[in-house]
């Protein structure tokens, strides 16, 4: 296959939501999980800033990959996919394997 300015350029979107370290750790949770909330992402990326995950937050937000759900009654509220978000789904599953196939040296 011959590599061009178009075939390199196809992959930038999915590199611009997947690009930085937290997010893959992040998205990896809506694998099995409808909804997650703020604590649950914190704890299980184990971690993360709480500024760094409010900001990827906002950022999966804007970008239609989340939605937050407001809880009734309280301050709490949840994360859920959007369709844009459980398209990416297929993406992280082939990275988990993929990374479980070839880990890094040195990695857990």
């Amino acid at each position: 296959m011959r590599t061009t300015s178009e075939t390199i350029g196809s992959v930038d979107s999915a590199t611009d939501i997947l690009g930085n370290k937290w997010t893959p750790l992040m998205l990896r949770f809506f694998l099995n999980e409808k909804t997650v909330r703020f604590c649950q992402l914190q704890e299980k990326t184990g971690g993360i800033n709480p500024r760094t995950l409010c900001a990827r937050l906002e950022q999966l937000e804007r970008e239609g990959i989340i939605e937050k759900k407001q809880l009734d009654g309280s301050n709490r509220c949840t994360y859920q996919l959007t369709s844009k978000g459980r398209d990416l789904m297929p993406i992280l599953q082939s990275m988990q394997n993929w990374s479980k196939k070839y880990p890094v040296a040195g990695s857990r």
